[in-house]
């Protein structure tokens, strides 16, 4: 048996993803953030984050 995926498989990706451009593109910047904070971010790149996270809350806070 094989792992490739089918056609009809392929087909339902690609129309899910013209549905959902922005949720796909949210997906994919929040999978690239996590995977840049584990694997490569520096000290004073996390430091940066923090205030940066901080930030956003204050934001989120303020205008909920």
């Amino acid at each position: 048996m094989t792992d490739k995926p089918t056609e009809a498989h392929l087909k339902a990706n690609r129309k899910w993803d013209d549905k959902n451009k922005k949720r796909k593109q949210y997906i994919n910047k929040r999978s690239v953030a996590r995977n840049f904070i584990k694997q490569l971010a520096t000290d004073d790149d996390l430091a940066e984050m923090q205030t940066l996270i901080s930030d956003r809350h204050k934001f989120l806070k303020e205008n909920s």
